[in-house]
């Protein structure tokens, strides 16, 4: 008997967070995952880490690939890509997820700090989804954006952060109409507060970390930091067969912020 091909989920930023948890909650439910970041330590983790779900016995973990590439570099998205290509043969979804967070404000920012949070919040999804187009029509498949609710609102002292994903917001309403004749959908999910490393890649002390997860529990309605696994089950909510009829939404996942 014929076998129904597993789908293919490309997922940026699956070295921690919400790109840890968003891997491994498609390799659970039988997705083949090629897990993209820049440090190869962290994706072995994300692989090894992974729970049963293929149904066989076997762990998850051999459903999901790692892939330690720079995709912000000329050649990271055709990288990319091409080992999706070869490994898997077909791309069904890609999630852009990817993010950097910069410990500086509009006062203190250089271009030196500018430049690399647009090359990766920005630029990189842009230049990925394009080079993955091709696959992504023969899939009839799912770009998943991931953004932030803040975008929505404002981050003083962080707008340059919540001005990239407020971009992506754009371009995730413009592809949606742009790419829907070719069968694919263009969806977002938008992230509250979140209990992920980002801000401590972005140098922040711990006095500054302490000042701004106060001011994320001031601005949550329901009162706590929201866990990579409830943002995971959003962006493969939005990306199963089920949610074939969605397309072009920003879906907060933000504990009510986004409304407060």
């Amino acid at each position: 008997m014929n076998r129904i091909a597993p789908r293919t989920v490309v997922v940026t930023g699956a070295g921690t967070g919400i790109g840890r948890a968003t891997a491994r909650a498609f390799a659970a439910e039988g997705a083949d995952v090629l897990a993209v970041g820049r440090r190869a330590a962290p994706l072995a983790e994300t692989a090894a880490g992974s729970g049963s779900g293929s149904g066989s016995g076997s762990g998850s973990g051999d459903r999901i690939t790692p892939l330690a590439v720079d995709i912000t570099a000329p050649e990271g998205p055709e990288t990319v890509v091409r080992t999706a290509l070869d490994r898997y043969g077909r791309i069904d979804v890609l999630v852009n997820n990817a993010g950097v967070v910069d410990a500086g404000s509009l006062r203190t920012y250089s271009r030196t700090s500018v430049e690399p949070q647009l090359a990766t919040n920005l630029l990189a999804p842009v230049l990925l989804t394009q080079a993955a187009l091709p696959a992504l029509e023969d899939s009839r498949g799912v770009i998943v954006n991931v953004t932030t609710s803040v975008a929505q609102r404002g981050w003083p002292g962080n707008s340059l952060y919540a001005a990239g994903k407020a971009a992506l917001e754009v371009l995730t309403r413009s592809w949606a109409v742009e790419l829907a004749p070719h069968g694919i959908r263009v969806v977002a999910v938008a992230p509250g507060a979140i209990e992920t490393p980002i801000g401590d890649h972005a140098g922040y002390s711990p006095e500054q970390l302490a000042v701004i997860r106060e001011w994320q529990l001031a601005h949550t309605p329901l009162g706590r930091v929201g866990r990579p696994e409830e943002v995971a089950w959003a962006i493969t909510q939005l990306a199963s067969g089920q949610a074939a009829f969605i397309t072009g939404v920003i879906l907060p996942v933000d504990g009510g912020a986004v409304v407060a």
